[in-house]
């Protein structure tokens, strides 16, 4: 599609993103110089202060001062107040030269496609960046003219990665006489014995993010890369009446229907899905490393672990947000000096031993026996290419469709036929600029 042509979708766009973490920003009108002495860095990132990469990147700006020289002006931002603002900011010199930004097709991607965020192609043969990060991070960093990842330039940067995997309370299993699994089949097996002595396993969110992504990963689990490349980057039509699809909505709603998941899903949220995982009612909670920190603060009743999807070669993650440099940006060698800065192993560190999970770092410093194990299982998704992106991202809006048909679902409103027909038509028509 022609880049006026996505452009004039901006504000359009802008209101229909919803998934998990989404901002959009814009980029610096002027020009600047090599940076150095009396040159300032505009940056902004919306992670908290007492956050893995938070923390990383508050270090980050001591060493870039004290090496460069230069200052930084620093600005914390919420999703919520880039998303507001992007259509005042975007083209103007009230924009930063580094920011924060989500991944995706429909974020940084159509950024992307407008020519508002720089090719820093260049930047990355030159500080090597290409070489640290994995294929399947390096997806969500790369697009093509129109905007899809996984094309051949670079537009960011991820200096931290994220997947979805399984929370378990091992104090709740073993007072159950259980093992953790390690296949799908003792997975099961799991939930049926929970169920069997009134448990409710799983813990699940309906009204938002959870439920949409334990059925892609069920659909992952009879998936290969072929797929995923179909669902997440266009290659071919995606079957929804396939047996990946067919199979993770057939076994959502059996699910439910085993007293696996509590009946009232389509209600909860994801908030209080954590929750019932920290106070010990939910043995069993599938989600993402992002509750890992927060697990570590307050879920210090019991004995917890998590690990990959039992079973699955594919695992839903994906690179965390990008450092990306608008195009007009004042100073980008400043920006590069700085994203090269948050790669470096100290850094990575920070981000390891604070619950994050590093792109980059090197194991013997992870000092913190959870983050080591975290980690560690991240590896290992990543050098099996298993990360597989999110359910939602192939289109605007996709996200919204995903939880009220999978809602319809649970509720026994629709059949699984007339859910996933729903599904492939809303994923047909929201993608077809794309294809």
């Amino acid at each position: 599609m022609a880049r006026t042509t996505r452009r004039t979708k901006a504000l359009a766009l802008v209101a229909a993103l919803t998934t998990t973490g989404i901002a959009l920003s814009g980029c610096t009108a002027g020009s600047g110089d090599d940076g150095g002495d009396g040159q300032t860095l505009k940056l902004w990132h919306y992670e908290g202060a007492d956050s893995a990469m938070g923390k990383a990147w508050a270090e980050s700006i001591k060493i870039f001062e004290e090496e460069t020289g230069a200052k930084v002006e620093f600005e914390e931002k919420s999703f919520e107040q880039i998303q507001k603002t992007a259509s005042q900011v975007l083209d103007t010199d009230a924009a930063p030269d580094l920011m924060e930004f989500n991944k995706g097709n429909a974020t940084a991607g159509f950024l992307a496609s407008t020519g508002l965020i720089a090719d820093i192609s260049d930047a990355v043969e030159e500080y090597g960046w290409d070489e640290k990060l994995a294929p399947s991070l390096q997806t969500t960093a790369k697009y093509s003219e129109d905007g899809v990842m996984g094309g051949d330039t670079w537009f960011g940067v991820p200096n931290y990665g994220e997947f979805v995997g399984v929370y378990y309370n091992e104090d709740a299993f073993a007072e159950a006489g259980l093992e953790i699994p390690t296949t799908y089949e003792e997975f099961i097996d799991v939930l049926d014995a929970f169920v069997a002595q009134g448990v409710t396993p799983l813990a699940e969110a309906g009204a938002e993010y959870p439920l949409g992504q334990l059925w892609y990963q069920l659909a992952l689990l009879e998936a290969d890369r072929g797929f995923v490349d179909d669902y997440q980057l266009y290659k071919e039509p995606v079957d929804w009446q396939g047996p990946e699809v067919t199979s993770a909505t057939e076994t959502l709603k059996e699910y439910v229907d085993k007293g696996y998941i509590a009946s009232d899903v389509s209600s909860v949220k994801a908030e209080d899905a954590g929750v019932s995982f920290i106070n010990g009612s939910s043995p069993i909670f599938v989600s993402g490393s992002w509750w890992f920190g927060r697990f570590v603060a307050e879920a210090t009743g019991f004995d917890w672990s998590m690990t990959a999807f039992p079973g699955a070669d594919l695992s839903l993650g994906s690179s965390g947000n990008l450092w990306v440099v608008p195009e007009n940006a004042a100073n980008k060698d400043l920006a590069y000096e700085f994203i090269d800065i948050t790669m470096r192993p100290e850094i990575q560190a920070i981000i390891g031993n604070n619950g994050g999970l590093p792109v980059a770092a090197d194991t013997a410093d992870i000092t913190d026996e959870k983050s080591a194990a975290l980690i560690e299982t991240f590896n290992g998704v990543l050098d099996a290419d298993g990360l597989s992106f999110y359910p939602d991202w192939p289109a605007p809006g996709f996200y919204d469709v995903i939880v009220q048909e999978l809602q319809g679902l649970v509720t026994g409103v629709q059949d699984v036929e007339t859910t996933n027909k729903n599904l492939g038509e809303q994923y047909d028509e929201g993608t077809a600029e794309f294809r």
